[in-house]
């Protein structure tokens, strides 16, 4: 789905994600994937230029689901610095109080997987993966809308930060 990248818009996109995986019968994943879909939003709304206006893509694969985000700013997002380093005693820990900057570690710390990768000379797509429950591995399931086919640049491993190549594989696409 295309939109703008706004505040009012964001909950909209929640119930319309929370929707399609309650038809999937993922909702285990529902709290997951709406934390971390308002994160890359929320981004997009803070940071991307020249507009707003983005989209939202969910894909479902046999053994995960793939939430991503594509946007018309071709920067790449940096990750805050959380690594807990000392501070003097007395001063404020200005990382453990800070009311941004943290949303592409929290996306970290609730999927599997992230990544980004350039679209085009003028975007990048910005993903996040959650694998999917065992019984919807089983096929339990509803098929899916639309399939299409893609293949990230690299994921970063959410718990290593390492790099990860995936093979190209048949996804379901939300629309």
């Amino acid at each position: 789905m295309e939109l703008q990248a706004l505040p009012s818009r964001i909950g909209q996109v929640r119930r319309i994600l929370s929707a399609q995986l309650r038809y999937w019968h993922l909702d285990p994943l529902i709290d997951r994937a709406a934390l971390g879909v308002t994160e890359l939003l929320a981004n997009v709304h803070r940071h991307a230029q020249p507009d707003k206006t983005c989209t939202v893509e969910i894909e479902l694969l046999l053994d995960r689901l793939t939430v991503s985000v594509r946007d018309h700013d071709p920067r790449m997002p940096v990750v805050a610095d959380t690594d807990g380093a000392p501070h003097h005693e007395g001063v404020e820990d200005a990382d453990a109080l800070a009311t941004c900057g943290r949303g592409l570690a929290m996306v970290a710390a609730v999927s599997e997987s992230w990544g980004v990768r350039p679209d085009g000379e003028s975007g990048k797509v910005v993903w996040f993966t959650l694998p999917t429950p065992p019984a919807v591995r089983a096929g339990s399931a509803r098929p899916p809308r639309r399939a299409v086919a893609e293949k990230p640049a690299c994921t970063v491993d959410a718990v290593s930060l390492r790099r990860v190549e995936h093979a190209p594989a048949r996804s379901a696409v939300a629309g």
